[in-house]
């Protein structure tokens, strides 16, 4: 089959002002998603735990290609671990996000096949300051960076072929590429690459001045290793995109290992797609799509903030399968309109993370018509408790409106069970729940909330304004044709007599509200 003879159109990126969404047969496409384990992409291991996937809501899998087994002879592929996954994941009604693990995962070259490890006279290493060969292909061999790109090539024309209906709807290229434990490579090729003038065409992008070193541009340190290793990471990568994009033209990205805070270049992976070098990284990679970060960290909003701007669309291929999963991606729905959220290992996912995923991912199927309309437009919040101080008011303001949030991560004893808590504090037998919350504007004065353990109280953007009252609080859903449905007015108790809107801690919910105003 040839391009031209797809069955479906091929999936795309739409660009609506700083974010973007993902289109599947012409229509917008939400990923909730679940990354598999590494070693998890293989029919066998997979067959008695699809079910476990479809109930936890899942409408895509994030899942690896290893080039170890698709070229495990030179030139020679064998395609049965790809198309058992493809064949599999159509069945059971989901698409997936594949992920090429080719020259690098987490900085290692693990995935790499044993014709390309046991030749390094060929396929030459990085190596440390000491000059011993490290498990890290070195980016500056035409050798390694066309071996990989050919087998990239091969894999993305075998997509076309073989998947004609997308079942596959984006491509990562590479996984978590970085250099550590040094902050750059110290082969001969890279020392003399180091010594000489910082490409012009990243001068040019970057606005600086042409014909000074790394050093010279980018000062003493770790900083100037870090910022040639990502250019020439970037030119690498490029090369593997473009080439697989001359094959199949699907959405494709890179992700990010995290920096932990005060660690220094070579701490971690260093020059991978990172924030502070994503101009590097644009310049050095334009046939990426986007860069993305996988977040196990605590600081979900932070580093989503980061990424969103310093140019990117939203997506979270890989996050912390903890009860906080089922908040965050409603955090990064609502306030960047992401692409996409995935946990990691999410086989593996267990209890009440587990329970509180299923939910939330049963929430976003619901609100995904309402989301993808609202991408882009400023109409949409996201919240969840700051890190620092997890009992702090949080303001934001949407629709003319002050949002003031405050969480509760516990389920306290009520009134009518005889126990009143007016200090707020934990009792010391209960389970610290997830808290955070999706706010979207359907029109004046109109919004639907869908969280859990958070409140808003609304006032008026401006003093003066007068005072903001509810004239009516549903709680409900929305049917499969997009439709609300009210399951209860909560106009008493559940919204403090009109004075504000509650999603209950330990179980989440769609409340849809109305205010007015009045002096």
């Amino acid at each position: 089959m040839t391009a031209d003879a797809h069955a479906t159109p091929l999936p795309r990126l739409e660009t609506i002002g700083s974010a973007a969404r993902l289109i599947v047969d012409d229509a917008p496409f939400l990923i909730r998603g679940g990354e598999l384990g590494n070693s998890a992409a293989h029919r066998g291991y997979l067959a008695e735990r699809w079910e476990k996937l479809e109930r936890l809501g899942l409408n895509a899998i994030v899942a690896p290609a290893y080039w170890e087994l698709v070229e495990p002879r030179e030139g020679v592929f064998d395609w049965t671990s790809v198309d058992e996954l493809i064949e599999d994941a159509a069945a059971h009604g989901m698409r997936i996000v594949l992920l090429w693990f080719g020259s690098w995962k987490n900085s290692m070259s693990c995935y790499a096949p044993a014709w390309v490890k046991t030749d390094s006279a060929r396929f030459p290493r990085s190596r440390d300051a000491r000059g011993r060969a490290l498990e890290i292909l070195t980016p500056f061999s035409d050798e390694n960076r066309d071996a990989d790109a050919r087998a990239f090539a091969a894999l993305m024309g075998h997509l076309r072929d073989a998947d004609p209906q997308h079942t596959v709807v984006m491509v990562q290229v590479e996984n978590e590429i970085g250099m550590i434990p040094d902050a750059r490579d110290h082969c001969e090729a890279a020392t003399e690459a180091f010594a000489a003038p910082v490409p012009a065409e990243l001068t040019a992008a970057l606005g600086r001045p042409d014909g000074g070193t790394w050093r010279e541009v980018f000062g003493d340190g770790p900083a100037a290793s870090e910022a040639f290793m990502a250019w020439h990471f970037a030119r690498y990568v490029e090369a593997v995109t473009a080439a697989g994009r001359a094959q199949l033209d699907l959405p494709m990205y890179t992700n990010a290992a995290l920096i932990r805070k005060n660690y220094e270049p070579g701490q971690y992976p260093s020059a991978g797609p990172l924030p502070h070098l994503a101009e590097i990284w644009r310049a050095g990679a334009p046939s990426l799509d986007f860069l993305a970060p996988d977040i196990y960290f605590p600081e979900f909003a932070e580093w989503t903030a980061r990424y969103v701007d310093s140019g990117n669309p939203l997506f979270v291929p890989e996050a912390l399968r903890s009860t906080d999963a089922a908040v965050n991606a409603l955090y990064a729905f609502g306030a960047h309109g992401a692409i996409g959220f995935s946990a990691f290992g999410i086989e593996q996912i267990e209890g009440h993370a587990e329970q509180l995923l299923a939910e939330s991912y049963d929430v976003l199927r619901q609100l995904s018509p309402l989301i993808a309309e609202n991408v882009g437009r400023g109409t949409m919040l996201g919240l969840l408790p700051p890190v620092e101080h997890p009992r702090a008011a949080h303001r934001a303001r949407l629709g003319g409106l002050l949002l003031n949030a405050t969480y509760e991560r516990t389920v306290a004893p009520g009134l009518a069970d005889g126990v009143i808590n007016e200090s707020g504090d934990r009792p010391a037998d209960l389970t610290r729940l997830p808290a955070g919350a999706i706010v979207i504007q359907t029109g004046p004065d109109e919004f639907v909330a869908a969280g859990m353990g958070t409140t808003i109280v609304f006032d008026p953007a401006e003093e003066g304004d007068g005072e903001v009252g509810i004239l009516s609080c549903d709680e409900g859903g929305f049917d499969a044709d997009g439709r609300w449905v009210t399951h209860r007015r909560l106009n008493g108790d559940e919204t403090h007599q009109g004075r504000h809107l509650r999603l209950v801690p330990g179980r989440f919910t769609i409340q849809r509200i109305a205010l007015y105003r009045y002096r």
